[in-house]
């Protein structure tokens, strides 16, 4: 019995990790543009014992829409995604892509950015939120 718990148990941990979710865009190292216009901006701020100081600001380059996440830095954790959120949950949300030493996240053209107004730092292998910025019109 305890052998088919312990399998079970290794089966669903390996599996579990290999679940990524959809990426909708990918991330992007290019730099914002001096031209592009500040939209909307929010401090960081950590859930449950997460460390995070940093903002998240929406740059609008002529027709394109760009995350850029400034003097970000974040407890280290598994499986972290930038999205860009409807709510405080991920709920109704854009995946833009994993949290990498990329600052900069290209939003797809398709979304109406007006209708988000949060960006979130999520395990997606756990199911957990590391941190909040609620964005604000500029």
């Amino acid at each position: 019995m305890k052998k088919i718990v312990l399998i079970t148990t290794a089966l669903f941990a390996f599996t579990a990790c290999q679940v990524e979710g959809e990426l909708t865009h990918d991330k992007t190292d290019k730099p914002i543009e001096l031209t592009s216009v500040l939209k909307y901006s929010g401090d960081f701020i950590g859930t449950s014992g997460i460390t995070v100081s940093g903002q998240a600001k929406i740059y609008l380059e002529g027709t394109q829409y760009r995350v850029k996440l400034e003097n970000f830095d974040i407890s280290s954790g598994p499986d972290l995604k930038v999205y860009l959120s409807k709510s405080s949950t991920p709920s109704e949300f854009v995946n833009l892509g994993n949290l990498t030493s990329a600052t900069v996240y290209d939003i797809p053209q398709q979304v109406n950015v007006a209708a988000y107004s949060h960006v979130l730092i999520h395990c997606q292998q756990y199911n957990h939120l590391y941190a909040i910025a609620i964005l604000t019109a500029n």
